[in-house]
């Protein structure tokens, strides 16, 4: 008969494994489309803009996500609002195909949030049925 703990493990590492895919990806889509965007697909002005740098600070945490740190991936889940917030204000002002751009900027970003923190809600729960603790025992 199998062990239910061993199956209960083997089943919570793998939905661990699956959000850091998902979180990964999404945040090379958030790269790759910032730089095809402001670069190719709706510059604000022709020839590409300067703009194209706000995917800068999303290359720091792609190396964090990478080597599955934890606390890059709490991180990011605040630093994602800001790309969040400014795909809501440009699907909102700007013309078609920036709009729409920015609509899938929002999406992507609602997926890496939801990945981000579902990621480090079943890593914590992992640990706890490991045995592994933040708290010093006394």
């Amino acid at each position: 008969m199998p062990d239910t703990t061993m199956i209960t493990q083997e089943y919570s590492l793998r939905h661990v494994t699956f959000t850091r895919l998902i979180a990964v990806s999404s945040l090379m889509g958030l790269i790759a489309l910032g730089l095809a965007w402001e670069l190719w697909l709706a510059p604000l002005r022709p020839g590409g803009t300067l703009l194209a740098l706000k995917v800068l600070p999303l290359c720091f945490p792609l190396t964090g996500l990478l080597k599955n740190r934890m606390y890059t991936y709490r991180w990011l889940s605040l630093l994602i609002w800001l790309y969040f917030t400014e795909g809501v204000v440009r699907a909102w002002g700007d013309a078609p195909p920036s709009n729409y751009l920015a609509l899938v900027e929002v999406l992507l970003c609602v997926v890496l949030f939801a990945a981000c923190a579902l990621h480090v809600r079943l890593r914590l729960k992992h640990a706890k049925e490991q045995g592994f603790t933040d708290a010093p025992q006394a």
